[in-house]
Parts: structure tokens; sequence; C-alpha cells
């Protein structure tokens, strides 16, 4: 069965897609949202686009973040979520690179990007040229690799916390509070045992619900 989209959404979709014709690579509308890929040199130009012109008003970026793929030639993708408020619109924004291109910074067109590109170069190690202080942001000053990577260890590496008796900082092995992260998702409450607070009602009420047997068939 096709999903229904949304006609105001399909004619975002159209509209951009004319619009941004000469940068666009794809075009995807899935449950409801709208994503569109983007060549990653004209990503400021496009999200300026978005934000200024007046049948767009995308005024607020929801967040920066990164996906990895390590299969792909291009094994990062930068995504953007953007809202529009006046037009109670999203739209989702994608490019692509790889470990060493630099992706442009869009800081100087929304501001609440430096930090999530920042977050994005610290777990992902993804690299963006005319950031204004692309620091970590996450890990501590000395960390080695980007711990958001398919391919980062799992055992080697150290953390570091403040100690409050040597009044110092001080460097640790990494302790995992389960072996590898091997989870096998059956339950997320599972090791629970404990009655929380309130969950004593749901049993009192499902007994009281059970109908009484009496006598016999």
């Amino acid at each position: 069965m096709t999903a229904t989209v949304d006609p105001a959404l399909k004619d975002l979709a159209d509209y951009l897609g004319g619009a941004l014709v000469a940068d666009l690579v794809a075009t995807d509308t899935r449950l409801g949202e709208l994503t569109l890929t983007v060549r990653r040199d004209a990503i400021a130009k496009i999200l300026r686009f978005l934000r200024d012109d007046p049948y767009c008003q995308f005024q607020e970026l929801m967040d920066v973040c990164g996906v990895d793929y390590p299969e792909r030639r291009e094994r990062f993708e930068v995504v953007y979520n953007l809202l529009s408020l006046a037009n109670n619109f999203r739209v989702r924004i994608k490019i692509t690179t790889d470990e060493t291109t630099p992706v442009p910074s869009v800081a100087a067109v929304f501001s609440a990007a430096n930090w999530w590109e920042r977050e994005a170069w610290d777990l992902f190690g993804i690299y963006f040229s005319d950031h204004p202080d692309l620091r970590r942001i996450m890990t501590d000053y000395g960390f080695d690799g980007h711990p958001l990577r398919k391919d980062f260890p799992l055992t080697g590496f150290v953390e570091v916390r403040y100690d409050d008796e040597q009044k110092r900082v001080v460097y640790e092995p990494v302790k995992l509070t389960q072996e590898f992260r091997t989870f096998d998702f059956l339950s997320p409450w599972e090791g629970m045992t404990r009655v929380l607070p309130g969950d004593e009602k749901a049993t009192t009420a499902a007994a009281a619900d059970k109908p009484a047997v009496t006598g016999k068939p």
C-alpha cells in the first residue's frame, strides 16, 4: 500500500526541487518527513536560502549530527534538521564526506551550529572548515581518536576524572559497564527486580478487573 503524502509537503518538495536543482543530489519523502541530499560544497548556501526564502522560513536549526557508514567510499553523513515555525514544516538536509575532506562550517548562517559541529568533529572526526573554534567538546583535552566511529576500539583507552581525595585530575582505564556492549535486546528492563513507585497500582487494578470464577460448568 502506497503511503499518502501530505499535499503541502509535496508542494514544498517540488518548490525546493526547482529552487535548488543545481545543488540537489536526491529528494526523499518518508514517514511524513522531507529529506534533501545536497552537494557538500553548497551546504552553507542552501541553509541560507532555506532560512531567508519567504516561502520556506526555516529559521530554526534544531541540530547537526553525524552518521558513520564505514563500508561507503564517503563514510560520513552530516545531517541538518531544520524547523519552520511560520509554516509548521521540518526538513532534513544531508551531505556526505570522508575522513579527510572538510565540510564547510555553517556557524555563520546558524550560530547554533557552532557546538554541534564541534561535537561532530570530536566524536566522528568530521572536519569543518572555517569554523571559528573547532575544538573537542565532549572528550578530554588529550583524547586520541573519535569514539562514535564504528571502528573505534572498545578497550585500550583511558578516561579522565577529577579525584577529590587526591585533589587532581587522574587518568584511568576505561571500564565498560557491560563487556563489549553485547546486549540481547530482549527486555529494556532486564535485571530490574524492585517494584517502581506506582507499579503496584497496575497489579492491583488488573486483579480487580479479573472476573471471579464460581461454580462448575
